[in-house]
């Protein structure tokens, strides 16, 4: 079967991913690009006696080089060589999205312009004359409305008939510029060919236009090679643009960009039709109310405590029968293996570590599926808008609120995203203080503390826990503007996309895609995390102490036989009843004292002064300890030290209530799980991205705000009675 590559290229907003999901459904994989950090999807199709492997690349505005995104993009299409780049063009922001679609033409692939969102332009009166359009570029052009699936098929069959044509000889129109430019650009050209430059993937004209340009990327890739008189090429560009300069009286990449713009403007002269009479624009009356200076933050917060509400009470019900069919598998061990080292490592180490985090997949994935919600329809883009005012109290703008609310999902990825931030200064600060949203990995373990401490209310404590990140964030980061990263505010302008009805499949594939990151834990590091610290409670074994309690339940046992000779029925029962429960208890005991005689329980006593002024004991102690692997782990380490059994639903939330946790100790732990460094991915993130010296100290100010913070809560709470 014949093989063609189809690479996705767009604005930000153009509906580019839902066009991908259209085509590849969950038929794709999701990395990074070699050497950058920035998420690549992939997706293979068959069609037509074709296996097409569909590539969605960054959404950019430009091929500039100037932010990581561009780069990708950019680097995608002239190395691999697509053998066609469709260009998803906002139908409704034709003029804004053709200036990316100019440069992708320069790169001398075969392209297709795909114009997204039909409908909504027909909604604003834009008629596009599609034939026209392709008649003046000498490229396909079609109409698609992304979020119904329509004009999928076409866009394939017309990606597939492109890419064959350019085998076959076609050539692609090129972007023309005035007659000095062009001269210009063939000046550098002529002197590419005269010494002999082995350009290899790059077009020729491509690489004299950015030369022109003053291409930093382009120059530093030339001057590093040794073959060719590459110093005449660089001295010719350079008088080049000397020229050009002189001529026009202002910087060759202006004069170059307003070229561009003067290309578009007479293709849409040619192309588009406005209508005197548009239909009211919904997305404008929707900003009315969303955007509202006075009402969009009040809003914001509902939606917000709303979805975390929605994540609490609608998960309970599949919670609880994930939590039945845990308990059910536990009792079917307990039944089938003999007593031993094995069935202890079994049921007391994985299946009580994994059992206590698995039950917590279907509130990931209704927060997931939330978010995704939010993205789908436009409204995230609304939220760093309503937060451009407060992020500027930190001396920041909205744009650096857009990592932070991915770190709503996981920090990693959100401390990657500051990439996008030009100002090195922003860039840190917004690294430093992104730890403080609460990721998805911190839900577990507020589920299970909320739900076991604050029933009805656990909702709103949830809520209440990421809003105060929020609030801790914006503190920290108003504290570090004004000492370590003193600047000046950055501008800030951002396009609000239009509202759309968001696709159930597309919304299905994102609340997926996010949520197997918790699948993949569950057999990687919550699953070694729960061996080990069941070999570190279980080790070393105290024979003293199994004795004693052995001598104390044969006792308690024999001691009930006696009572029941002679006995009638009723009274045996409940004689057997009671036995039953002595011995339960002695064996709780016997569990607790081996533990807290174990190499963990040895551990945790080291620790217990730190964590006695906040309310935490040892074992939780070791469980915030351990949480530095990844927080699910907290909730497994859980498990596993507070002897879950394994006879009774809603096991976990039982032995805390019956372990002497309070209310107010909850909440301490809670807070602490807020405010300390996620995890040591996130660590190594903010090594990688800042330096060590950041993450280090990052690492130590999470932690010290995070007990200290706990403290205030704990004790204030004992001061106020509620101790």
């Amino acid at each position: 079967m014949k093989r063609l590559t189809i690479a996705l290229a767009g604005n930000p907003n153009c509906g580019k991913t839902t066009i991908f999901n259209n085509l590849t459904g969950a038929r794709q994989k999701v990395g990074n690009w070699p050497g950058v950090t920035v998420e690549k999807k992939e997706g293979t199709i068959k069609r037509n006696g074709y296996e097409l492997n569909v590539v969605d690349l960054p959404g950019t505005y430009s091929l500039t080089p100037f932010s990581i995104e561009e780069i990708a993009a950019r680097d995608f299409i002239l190395n691999e060589k697509p053998d066609v780049v469709v260009n998803i063009i906002d139908a409704a922001n034709l003029e804004r999205s053709l200036y990316l679609a100019m440069q992708i033409m320069e790169l001398d692939r075969p392209v297709i312009f795909v114009l997204n969102m039909a409908d909504l332009a027909k909604s604003k009166g834009i008629t596009i004359d599609a034939e026209k359009l392709s008649a003046l570029l000498s490229l396909p052009v079609i109409f698609t409305v992304g979020n119904r699936g329509q004009g999928t098929d076409l866009l394939v069959e017309t990606a597939i008939k492109e890419a064959l044509a350019e085998k076959k000889g076609k050539e692609a129109r090129r972007v023309t510029y005035n007659r000095e430019i062009e001269a210009l650009i063939r000046e550098i050209e002529a002197s590419i060919d005269e010494t002999g430059l082995n350009l290899e993937s790059w077009p020729r004209r491509w690489a004299a236009i950015k030369l022109l340009e003053d291409d930093q990327v382009v120059e530093e890739n030339l001057a590093a090679m040794e073959e060719g008189r590459v110093d005449e090429v660089l001295a010719v560009a350079e008088r080049s643009r000397s020229r050009m300069e002189e001529f026009f009286n202002d910087e060759p990449e202006i004069v170059l960009t307003d070229e561009r713009y003067g290309f578009i403007a007479g293709i849409v002269r040619e192309a588009v039709t406005v209508s005197a009479e548009k239909r009211a624009d919904i997305s404008r009356n929707i900003d009315l109310v969303l955007t509202n200076r006075f009402l969009g933050f009040p809003i914001f917060i509902f939606f917000i405590w709303a979805m975390f509400q929605l994540t609490f009470s609608l998960g309970v019900y599949p919670m609880a029968w994930i939590d039945t069919g845990v308990t059910l598998f536990s009792s079917v061990l307990d039944t089938l293996l003999p007593q031993g080292m094995f069935k202890s490592l079994l049921l007391d180490g994985i299946v009580a570590g994994i059992g206590s985090v698995v039950i917590f997949l279907p509130n990931i994935l209704i927060l997931f599926f939330c978010i995704a919600l939010f993205e789908d329809t436009g409204y995230m883009a609304r939220t760093a808008f309503l937060m451009d005012r407060i992020m500027h109290t930190v001396g920041l703008h909205g744009k650096s609120f857009i990592p932070m609310l991915m770190g709503f999902g996981c920090s990693v990825p959100a401390i990657m995203a500051t990439r996008a931030l030009e100002n090195r200064k922003d860039r840190i600060l917004t690294i430093l203080i992104t730890p403080f949203m609460s990721c998805s990995a911190r839900l577990p373990v507020y589920i299970v503390l909320a739900g076991s401490f604050f029933a009805e209310r656990a909702g709103t404590v949830i809520f209440g826990l990421y809003a105060t990140g929020i609030v801790i964030a914006i503190l920290s980061g108003r504290l570090f503007r004004s000492t370590l990263l003193k600047g000046e505010d950055a501008p800030f302008v951002m396009e609000l996309p239009p509202y759309r009805v968001p696709m159930f499949k597309s919304l299905m594939i994102h609340m997926w895609e996010r949520s197997k990151m918790f699948l993949k834990k569950m057999g990687g590091v919550i699953l070694v995390g729960s061996i080990i610290i069941w070999v570190l409670s279980t080790f070393p074994r105290d024979p003293a102490v199994s004795a004693r309690y052995a001598d104390d339940i044969s006792r308690v046992t024999l001691e009930y036989t006696r009572s029941m000779a002679g006995a009638d029925p009723v009274l045996k029962k409940e004689l057997a009843l009671e036995v039953e429960t002595r011995v339960s208890a002695l064996e709780k005991e016997r569990d607790k004292e081996l533990v807290a005689n174990s190499f963990i329980g040895r551990f945790g006593r080291v620790l217990e002064p730190v964590f006695a002024p906040v309310g935490i004991d040892w074992r939780a102690g070791v469980a915030l300890v351990t949480g530095l692997v990844a927080k699910e782990v907290v909730v497994s380490t859980m498990g596993v030290l507070y002897g879950v059994g394994d006879d009774e639903a809603d096991a976990l939330n039982h032995a805390l209530r019956n372990s002497g946790m309070t209310p107010l100790s909850a909440l301490s732990i809670m807070v602490f799980v807020l405010l300390y460094i996620p995890c040591i991915a996130t660590v190594s993130a903010i090594w990688k991205e800042a330096s060590a010296q950041w993450a280090v100290f990052n690492l130590l100010y999470t932690t010290s705000v995070a007990w200290s913070l706990s403290f205030l809560v704990y004790q204030g709470g004992k001061l106020l009675g509620f101790g």
